[in-house]
């Protein structure tokens, strides 16, 4: 009697262990969401850095724009590179620093104890 009890009981203990693929999926949705959020919030800063260097105006951020795309398009393929990495770096540098900021997100929040949430 005591072998059936506690083959059940090591079941029911790993089964709390492991997680269910209901729960992996759902942490990697959250998890996606997260990064694609952060990705937009990185693609957001730059929009405002070139809002800020138009001087707060639509037509002053479009004006850095089109200054920003004819060096690019003129340029030789070293300093193109060079552009490629510059933006690398920077494009990192920000989503680091919002990761950083957000990382309070990037687990999903628990449901207390005993609360079960089905829909």
């Amino acid at each position: 009697m005591t072998g059936i009890a506690s083959s059940s009981s090591a079941k029911s203990r790993r089964a709390l262990r492991l997680p269910d693929g209901r729960t992996a999926i759902a942490f990697g949705l959250h998890l996606s969401r997260f990064l694609l959020s952060t990705m937009l919030l990185s693609w957001g800063v730059f929009a405002l850095g070139f809002l800020l260097l138009g001087g707060g105006s639509l037509d002053g951020m479009m004006h850095q724009l089109d200054n920003l795309a004819r060096r690019y398009v003129e340029a030789d393929a070293a300093r193109v590179q060079s552009f490629r990495d510059l933006f690398l770096a920077a494009h990192l540098a920000v989503t680091i620093l919002l990761i950083i900021l957000r990382r309070d997100r990037i687990v999903p929040a628990q449901l207390p104890e005993g609360i079960r949430d089905h829909g």
